[in-house]
């Protein structure tokens, strides 16, 4: 195990550069969920919002699919391993990964528009409630911003590697701005969507589309300049790199893990097509929002990791990699199980205080707020699961994280069919949102016991102790705040239906968060140490 007195260092250092992406990420998922809330507030949760939810995931689809996918997994440890031969030759090489990106997403973006309408038919079937036309005319606009997300994926990679955090973090905040902006433009237009017939050229449709994909080229553009300011020298590196062999063996099961998840998508939105109209945006707005403390906490804490536990597996400093390894486990799930345990309690109270405005209802609101509360059960799952990839990926084994994902996959699938086979198309989403969850649960302790068996140990029983505080700490929360909210309902009642959610929700966001984490302070929970140290530096004194 690494010294005290050495993982303390990184411990801060860890604390420092997650901190700072955290903040910059809390902004991006903010002004997300404004976009999100006037999307439904503007569209509703029907058929129109339906469609273009699946039009709008095309372009991550494909791009995960041939560049992205690889991209995010796999280039920091070769990035890691290629500067670390010297500047120069780490330059050179995030030069031909460009250049070789860059090639393979405008093949790939002329492709993915001409077979815009099979794509379409591929994630709808025949029995969806979604309309196939308008999902393709918003195809049509949204796909070619497949350069843009590869593009930006591959840029973080080498920002990231070169030391620079704060403006990819930032970045998703101007996409989050262009789409507030386009909704906003919808909205002043005159008329409605057409759906029978759709007509590609209506100016509503082509706000939305056009706007939509300008806002990921904003994003897109931010990257570039970024890594301009940063002092890189771009110039187009072609022919052969001698790690191009090596690049390629991972990037194919990379691909393949890919291609697996996309399978056990177009399952998911396959089932919730069936549902009630608007499931399937009711389940990708549940599933996005579960993801905010993810995105916000635990991809700031990955994000930190990956060079550190790169540089230690290339190294084969196995100690410094389990240490590591087992802090940011125990790191995810001690700051994002109370908030994972408060969208639970209250997604029911957010679902109706956020989406039950404008076009969209009481009732759809709640159900999304549901279905916002089974997929939060997977958030600490999900990232643990995420970073235990991400270790595989930094001993250079693409292929144990397929295995796992196939695994996953298939037990997700099997949950989707069964509720579809059990339960009412109203409730579905719910259902299809439990199945992801539970998933990642079985993924999770998968990984740990496979990793754990390729290292050596894991320090599983520490990682499990930590778990274990959490637990103790948000289940007290829980209890405190369900009372809290009870109280405050009889005290208020009766009362408009916004209203009390917009209490209840108060009450949970003060009390849960607040018990949960106090107690883990009380407790000396030694995972929040580097933070509140960091809080105290800032502090009066």
């Amino acid at each position: 195990m690494v010294d005290q007195a050495e993982s303390r260092p990184r411990d801060t250092s860890l604390a420092r550069a997650s901190g700072a992406m955290a903040v910059a990420t809390a902004v991006s998922r903010v002004s997300g969920l404004l976009a999100k809330v006037l999307l439904v507030a503007v569209l509703g949760l029907g058929v129109v919002n339906d469609s273009y939810t699946v039009a709008n995931t095309l372009p991550t689809v494909v791009n995960e699919l041939l560049l992205g996918g690889v991209l995010t997994s796999i280039a920091v440890p070769l990035l890691v391993r290629a500067q670390q031969q010297g500047e120069r030759e780490g330059e050179h090489y995030a030069q031909w990964m460009i250049t070789m990106g860059a090639v393979l997403l405008v093949a790939a973006t002329a492709l993915a528009v001409a077979a815009a309408p099979l794509l379409t038919q591929l994630y709808l079937g025949s029995d969806t409630r979604a309309n196939s036309a308008l999902t393709t005319a918003f195809a049509y606009l949204l796909l070619p911003g497949i350069i843009c997300y590869g593009l930006s994926a591959l840029l973080q990679a080498i920002l990231n590697v070169r030391g620079v955090f704060a403006i990819p973090a930032w970045a998703p905040v101007l996409n989050n701005l262009v789409v507030i902006a386009t909704v906003a433009g919808y909205a002043l237009l005159p008329g409605e969507i057409s759906l029978d017939p759709v007509r590609m050229g209506q100016p509503k449709l082509l706000v939305l589309g056009i706007g939509t994909a300008l806002g990921i080229t904003a994003q897109a553009l931010a990257m570039v300049l970024a890594l301009r300011r940063s002092g890189f020298r771009w110039r187009w590196r072609w022919g052969w790199d001698h790690r191009l062999a090596e690049f390629g063996g991972l990037a194919f099961w990379v691909v393949l893990y890919t291609a697996i998840s996309q399978l056990g998508m177009i399952v998911i939105t396959r089932v919730t097509g069936q549902g009630t109209p608007g499931s399937v945006s009711t389940f990708n707005y549940a599933w996005l929002l579960s993801q905010v403390p993810y995105g916000v906490l635990g991809v700031s804490l990955l994000t930190a990791l990956m060079p550190r536990i790169s540089r230690a597996a290339g190294a084969g400093r196995t100690r410094e990699f389990v240490s590591d390894l087992s802090l940011g486990s125990r790191t995810s799930a001690v700051l994002l199980l109370p908030i994972s345990a408060l969208l639970v309690v209250a997604g029911g109270s957010l679902g109706v205080a956020f989406f039950s405005l404008g076009a969209s209802g009481i009732d759809a609101a709640d159900r999304l707020g549901v279905a916002l509360a089974a997929a939060a059960v997977g958030i600490v799952p999900f990232a643990i699961t995420m970073l235990q990839l991400r270790a595989f990926y930094a001993m250079k084994d693409s292929r144990t994280p397929t295995w796992i994902n196939l695994i996953m996959v298939v037990f997700r699938s099997a949950l989707c069919y069964l509720c579809l086979a059990v339960l009412a198309p109203e409730d579905l989403v719910v259902g299809v949102s439990l199945a992801m969850s539970l998933s990642f649960a079985l993924g999770a302790v998968v990984g740990q016991v496979w990793l754990a068996a390729r290292v050596g140990g894991l320090e599983t029983g520490r990682t499990l102790a930590g778990l274990g505080r959490a637990l103790a700490a948000t289940a007290v929360g829980c209890g405190l705040s369900l009372a809290a909210a009870g109280t405050v309902r009889a005290a208020v009642a009766p009362q408009d239906q916004i209203v009390t959610a917009w209490l209840e929700l108060l009450v949970h966001c003060a009390v849960l968060p607040a018990v949960s984490y106090g107690l883990l302070a009380l407790f000396r929970a030694p995972e929040l140490a580097p933070v509140l140290a960091r809080l105290r530096r800032r502090g009066p004194g």
